[in-house]
């Protein structure tokens, strides 16, 4: 979940923090430690949080949480939204699921929620972390959801976070079976279709997919594997680079990359 210290305010419907959902802190710690390099420092929303830092700039979240909250150990994209509960029934309005909140975290108020597919994400009301935007510094690459109708999920997304194509809010570009979420600019988001069900495991469902850069995808997949975790797809280039996705040593799923944008 978003840091509670921050004081900056992101661009509403946009990712403004991805966070592990883990049962086992310590070890989730030791196996990111060893495949990016990661260092960690408690987090400000109490004991079980601790925030994962590149180069001494946050990355990411990691919270000891998914037991305790009956929820399967995963990544998560969290968007920044003004009113948590306005959204929260937006979302079960338009057949999505919320599982948990809206919960006051620290100074803000997360949600757990489903899409109408069964992808999971999360969405925040509250500051968020100065300078921390996907695709630039130490943040991840780009967030991507693999879903069947990539149309169908961004008029889910854009109704309920208010995609629209003015300047305080996000721009949606359509194109073939892919929609590319802009903001300021920069892609922030990328919604791309097809069959799920023909992926290489058959346990991968629509979800929300966090793609971390790495300077060499095959050194980063053979930390991986040495540290516990498995791999799911072998390492590949498709349009944009290089990339492999991968399981923690728990069954958190993260995809490595080359590239910079989808």
């Amino acid at each position: 979940m978003p840091a509670a210290a921050a004081t900056d305010h992101a661009v509403r419907g946009t990712p403004c923090w991805v966070t592990l959902l883990t049962g086992d802190l310590a070890s989730a710690q030791e196996f990111y430690g060893d495949v990016f390099g990661w260092t960690f420092r408690s987090g400000s929303l109490g004991e079980g949080f601790s925030v994962a830092l590149s180069g001494g700039k946050p990355v990411a979240g990691l919270g000891n949480v998914a037991r305790s909250m009956g929820v399967g150990v995963s990544w998560t994209s969290y968007f920044a939204v003004d009113d948590a509960d306005l959204v929260a029934a937006r979302v079960r309005e338009r057949g999505g699921t919320v599982a948990v909140g809206p919960l006051a975290v620290g100074r803000g108020r997360a949600v757990l929620a489903a899409d109408p597919a069964g992808a999971g994400f999360g969405f925040w009301e509250g500051a968020v972390l100065p300078g921390w935007r996907i695709g630039s510094g130490a943040a991840p690459a780009w967030l991507e959801l693999r879903t069947r109708d990539a149309f169908a999920a961004a008029i889910f997304y854009g109704e309920i976070f208010d995609w629209i194509d003015r300047p305080d809010r996000c721009e949606v570009i359509y194109e073939d079976e892919v929609v590319t979420v802009r903001s300021g600019g920069h892609t922030v988001a990328c919604l791309r279709g097809g069959a799920i069900e023909e992926a290489p495991d058959p346990q991968i469902r629509p979800r929300w997919h966090v793609y971390f850069r790495v300077d060499d995808v095959e050194k980063a997949v053979e930390a991986a594997l040495a540290a516990g975790g498995t791999l799911v797809s072998e390492p590949s280039t498709s349009k944009v680079g290089q990339e492999a996705t991968l399981r923690d040593r728990e069954g958190g799923l993260f995809t490595v990359t080359l590239g910079t944008s989808c």
